[in-house]
């Protein structure tokens, strides 16, 4: 029997960045140089594959410090923490690591500098995001102030208008975060806004790679994890840059093909914490099923990598 033909559009860049790719390369140093278990407070990146793989290696991930034996080494993850909780891995004597995106990092520096030069700071993110909950952690509570979309723009009502800053959690939609910023500039003109954009490069470059394909797309698969906010992005920006037909999953075996009943071409993008691997397995899932082309679309070449910690240099 014939299988029809599909012609697949494959986002670049997609995939794992470079603060991702930094976690998990300290989470397979620390277990080389400390031995198993390594402790995690929390996903070290918002991908069951990743985790499950550093599990078959000796990782434990746990949700609080407490779970952590005394004598046990422990890592942050990728999202960042509040201070409360390296202040507490220190009072216990524990071993730990910062596995803190550096783009995370220089958010809380500048929540930290702001109010050091005596300005209140609004945080445009998601509520309840582990990274959310690590940058409000940085400033005592009341400091810092959270808004999640215009509505709240529209209405927060700050207790020193003339003295503010906002920041940005960093995976964030490009398009509603300036929607936001727009509304929090024009009723506060004298908003201090970061040195440097806060959404990270790479949010920013699979969105635009997002939008290079989807009017072009009949359907489209983000691979990624529910509880990911970069690729929940993708596929909102897909659905508003013309392809209604966009869907998360987190792996092949997750997808429902009748929705590709009667396509010709299906866009595949990933976000950044998913690895390359369980893209060509939805490549390898299709081509089972259909007679298949792949073009990849490159937005933006990326080249940027981390360094590790110096304890795991050392």
């Amino acid at each position: 029997m014939t299988k029809p033909e599909l012609n697949i559009l494959l986002a670049a860049p997609r995939g794992f960045c470079a603060g991702v790719d930094r976690a998990i390369q300290i989470v397979e140093r620390a277990l080389e140089k400390h031995g198993a278990p390594v402790y995690v407070r929390h996903e070290i990146v918002h991908n069951r594959y990743v985790v499950e793989s550093l599990e078959a290696k000796g990782a434990v991930f746990v949700d609080e410090l407490d779970e952590v034996p005394g004598d046990a080494v422990v890592i942050f993850s990728a999202h960042g923490v509040p201070k409360s909780v390296p202040a507490e891995a220190a009072r216990r004597e524990l071993i730990y690591l910062d596995a803190t995106c550096p783009l995370v990092s220089k958010v809380h520096r500048e929540a930290e500098r702001h109010h050091a030069e005596g300005r209140d700071v609004i945080l445009i993110g998601h509520a309840g995001h582990p990274e959310v909950i690590g940058t409000m952690g940085q400033l005592d509570q009341g400091n810092i102030l959270l808004v999640e979309n215009v509505e709240q723009a529209e209405t927060i009502k700050p207790d020193r208008p003339d003295a503010l800053a906002y920041t940005t959690q960093t995976t964030l939609s490009v398009d509603e975060t300036a929607d936001i910023v727009a509304t929090l500039t024009r009723r506060f003109p004298q908003i201090t806004a970061p040195h440097k954009e806060d959404i990270c490069y790479a949010t920013t470059n699979r969105q635009q790679a997002m939008k290079d394909i989807s009017g072009r797309c009949d359907a489209l698969l983000v691979i990624g994890a529910p509880n990911s906010s970069n690729s929940l992005r993708l596929v909102e920006v897909a659905r508003q840059n013309g392809c209604d037909r966009a869907k998360l999953v987190q792996r092949a075996r997750d997808i429902d093909w009748s929705m590709l009943d009667g396509i010709k071409t299906l866009g595949i993008s990933a976000g950044a914490s998913a690895p390359e691997i369980l893209v060509n397995e939805v490549i390898d899932a299709a081509r089972e099923r259909f007679e298949i082309t792949v073009e990849q679309v490159e937005a933006e070449p990326e080249n940027i990598s981390f360094k590790l910690p110096q304890q795991l240099l050392a």
